[in-house]
């Protein structure tokens, strides 16, 4: 019961001075707004980028010359301009030697083509992707009308695709479009399937792409790409259990270093990525933003936390014969001390609960204009305001000990 009194008693004492409180709650406020801003945001990203890459599954993984996910460094792009291209000879090499994996597929791509069918055209921003039939079931997104690539369609190079759901509804707002002749860079290909539809809220494009057999795509577009450049191959594989992925990518590195020439003592001359590597990257990317927004979170803490304790040692000074009134009706030092501390932890706590939901809103901006969903990352809101009764603690402590320690005499005599 006295401790409810002592907390009612700050409370009455916070709103008899509505200006002072509210001045003390702005620093407050934005220190801890802007650490759950941030952190809400990136919580925001990485929640939806573990959804995206879940796209590879739990036993995918993918080889490829360049560094995968958006991640690296210029100099780590610059190291890898010098490697080698993957090849589909490499390809071959990991289906027949590596013993762990069971499924294993070849994507080469290209971008910015358009699709026409009796007069009707996309926009020119398609993907080619020329792979095999393990596409599908590597990247977990799959044929909903029609049919796959076959064996048969690689051995022959056929001129058949299939297409994403985003070219279907453009190109046939009626009808089924399996069976039907388009063109694709002026190239005339029958339909024999469609994707099922797939969002990303990354902007990935699902929608816009149309897969052939690789076999036909080198025969078209040869493996040297419109830079000049060598294309390279990216290469999916499939464990043959979830628990076989690391010794799969060890024993797939182990091969690639011997097909293509890496001496010992050499880095590899490829990169892995998987969905767990990606999430890895994406938080080691990050850390650094969020240790900013950790330090200027606290550094405005602790500025709010010094006008905190300047406020208070001028209430104690306001409230002077108070505390000797209170004293000479038997108040002991501790329950003065305990009053002024639990009003600097009240009015923190006050203000991290805005900082929050402030915090929380404004993580959330990015949710209004793209596919991401919205986060509340409930353990930095349980930090934050432990941070707050830290600083109410820490810098509440002077005043409240000043306050408990006025002679009852003298306060009585204060005007």
């Amino acid at each position: 019961m006295q401790a409810l009194d002592t907390v009612l008693m700050s409370l009455g004492a916070i709103k008899a001075n509505k200006l002072r409180s509210i001045l003390t709650l702005v620093g407050i406020v934005a220190g801890v707004a802007s650490i759950i801003a941030v952190m809400t945001g990136i919580s925001v990203v990485q929640g939806t980028l573990e959804e995206e890459m879940s796209v590879l599954g739990a036993q995918t993984f993918q080889v490829q010359k360049w560094p995968a996910g958006g991640f690296a460094s210029q100099e780590q792009r610059r190291k890898a301009m010098r490697r080698p291209p993957l090849t589909l000879a490499n390809a071959r090499a990991i289906k027949d030697h590596v013993a762990s994996v069971d499924i294993v597929g070849s994507e080469i791509w290209d971008f910015g083509f358009t699709a026409e069918y009796h007069g009707i055209k996309t926009n020119p921003s398609l993907s080619i992707c020329g792979g095999t039939p393990e596409y599908p079931q590597n990247n977990t997104h799959y044929v909903g009308q029609g049919r796959n690539l076959s064996e048969m369609d690689l051995r022959s190079a056929s001129n058949v695709a299939v297409i994403g759901p985003g070219i279907a509804k453009k190109l046939f707002s009626t009808g089924d479009p399996v069976g039907r002749e388009i063109r694709v860079d002026g190239r005339k290909y029958r339909v024999i399937g469609v994707f099922d539809e797939k969002k990303s809220a990354f902007g990935g494009g699902f929608d816009a792409y149309v897969l052939i057999p690789v076999t036909t795509f080198v025969n078209t577009y040869g493996m040297v790409g419109r830079d000049g450049f060598p294309r390279s191959v990216n290469i999916t594989v499939h464990s043959k259990t979830p628990e076989l992925i690391r010794d799969a990518i060890e024993e797939t590195r182990q091969v690639l270093r011997r097909d293509r020439g890496v001496k010992p003592g050499q880095e590899d001359n490829f990169d892995f990525f998987n969905s767990e590597s990606l999430i890895t990257q994406f938080n080691q990317t990050s850390m650094g933003v969020k240790i900013a927004a950790f330090l200027i979170g606290i550094i405005a803490l602790v500025v709010a936390g010094i006008g905190i304790m300047n406020i208070m040692l001028v209430a104690v000074t306001e409230r002077t014969r108070e505390i000797g009134i209170r004293k000479a009706l038997g108040a002991r030092p501790r329950n003065i001390l305990m009053q002024f501390l639990v009003e600097a932890v009240v009015l923190c706590n006050i203000g991290g609960l805005i900082g929050v939901i402030v915090g929380f809103l404004m993580g959330n901006v990015v949710t209004i204009f793209t596919h991401f969903a919205a986060r509340v990352p409930l353990e930095w809101a349980v930090i934050g305001l432990l941070f707050c009764s830290a600083v109410g603690i820490g810098f509440g402590m002077l005043p409240a000990i000043r306050a408990s320690r006025l002679a009852p005499v003298e306060a009585l005599r204060y005007e």
